[in-house]
This record gives structure tokens, C-alpha cells and sequence, in this order.
């Protein structure tokens, strides 16, 4: 398995990053990234000596440890419970949860740009 870097620009153009942002926010130092991008397989040898001896690709007995899928489901399990149990909009939860995975900044980011929107509405000024 390697990096495919024409799948990751792909991904960080959908989630508008650049490459050089994802991998600021990723705590991934450049030099790292290439290092890694460079190699022929990410895979340890013996793992690839194992799916070789077995005639399966390693993708044939390894798993994600938690998809995004997952994630989402387990997420609104969560938040169902918290609502049932509260007697709340379970949509206010599951907002409030999926905020409390953000890094800090990043909601106060996200804050602060919707707090100058809603300032030049007051003020009646045209909002970009």
C-alpha cells in the first residue's frame, strides 16, 4: 500500500485545503509527507511477507480501526441517548458533538467569521 498523492489532493481540494495546510493542520511535517510518498509500500515487510506466504493482498486481513462510518453511527447513537434522556432536540446534540470533535481553534475560527456576518447584517452592510 502506498500513498496515492492524486487521491489525497483530490480529498484535501473536497475538504478546501491545500496539501501544504492539511499537512500544517496534521501536525505532518513536509519532509515527513515526501519521505513517505516516496516509499513503494507503507506496509511493514512482514506484513507483506504474511499476505505473500498466504497469496492475499494485506488489505485481506487488516481493518480500520474505526471507519468514518462507524464514527457517524456511534455519533448518533450517542447523541439519540443523550436526547431520550434529557428530553432534548436530539439535532442540537449530535451538532454539539460533532463541534466538540473540532480542534479548539478551528471553532473558534469558524466563530469568529460567523460573528462578523451576523455584525455586518446589523449593520446592514452586504455580507460576502
Amino acid at each position: 500500500m502506498k500513498i496515492s498523492q492524486t487521491k489525497l489532493k483530490k480529498l484535501c481540494a473536497n475538504n478546501g485545503l491545500t496539501l501544504s495546510r492539511l499537512l500544517q493542520e496534521a501536525g505532518v511535517s513536509k519532509n515527513a509527507y515526501y519521505a513517505l510518498a516516496r516509499k513503494e509500500s507503507l506496509l511493514p515487510k512482514s506484513l507483506q511477507a504474511i499476505a505473500d506466504r498466504l497469496g492475499v493482498r494485506p488489505s485481506a486481513f487488516l481493518e480500520e480501526s474505526d471507519s468514518e462510518r462507524e464514527k457517524a453511527r456511534r455519533l448518533m447513537e450517542e447523541a439519540q441517548e443523550i436526547a431520550r434522556r434529557h428530553r432534548v432536540d436530539g439535532e442540537n446534540v449530535r451538532h454539539c458533538l460533532l463541534l466538540l470533535q473540532e480542534r479548539p481553534i478551528e471553532r473558534l475560527r469558524r466563530a469568529l467569521v460567523r460573528g462578523r456576518r451576523v455584525d455586518l447584517r446589523e449593520r446592514g452592510t452586504q455580507v460576502p
